[in-house]
């Protein structure tokens, strides 16, 4: 029985064709390239994998509902109507991060907030109470994107961006971010098989 289901990583302008190839390589089903983004089909148990294993991931979502949208008071409606009783429960926390490109929004934390809005009246309407926000460890994280007039809500299964998975408990000064570190190692052609060595590596004397 195939349970596999559409997700999207999300990566740095220029990457998309690197991580296409980590997913092609990790076992992940039709892949298709976008901006900042690559989309890929995979079961529950490819979803953890991506997440442990993609080094030029920022985050991987899986899409759930998607409208066009042209005011505040459309996407309120639109939020409403969707049946949120599948991902969502009066005893569930939840937090919302969006990003918006449209004229039509210019604001991703007042998005955020008619979004919260909506998905409490519904639980409120229905079942007479309504979850709880908590923004630092919530149960489920919504990612909600608007390009333009078209609004796209996801789930988020990394939590943190992926570049904090790390191992490192303290940094230098302004360290390169590790995604950004991969996808350049990854872009030099380098195999792993011999040596790496940098002329723009700066050595501080103690």
């Amino acid at each position: 029985m195939n349970n596999n289901f559409k997700m999207v990583a999300k990566t740095l302008f220029g990457f998309e064709e690197i991580l296409a190839k980590e997913l092609r390589n990790l076992g992940a089903g039709n892949v298709e390239e976008g901006v900042r983004s690559v989309s890929f089909e995979g079961d529950t148990g490819f979803m953890y994998k991506a997440n442990l294993c993609l080094r030029t991931a920022i985050k991987v979502i899986k899409p759930i509902h998607s409208f066009s949208v042209r005011n505040e008071n459309e996407l309120y409606k639109k939020i409403y109507a969707f049946d949120w009783s599948e991902y969502l429960s009066v005893d569930t926390t939840f937090a919302i991060d969006t990003t918006v490109n449209s004229e039509h929004f210019t604001h991703s934390l007042y998005v955020s907030q008619k979004a919260k809005d909506a998905i409490v009246d519904k639980f409120r309407d229905t079942d007479g109470k309504r979850p709880n926000v908590d923004v630092k460890h919530p149960d489920i994280r919504l990612n909600i994107h608007i390009q333009k007039e078209y609004c796209n809500i996801s789930l988020d299964s990394s939590g943190r961006s992926l570049h904090q998975r790390g191992y490192r408990t303290a940094t230098n000064i302004a360290p390169i971010n590790e995604v950004l570190a991969a996808g350049l190692l990854l872009l030099s052609g380098w195999d792993g098989q011999c040596d790496f060595w940098t002329p723009c590596a700066v050595v501080e004397r103690c």
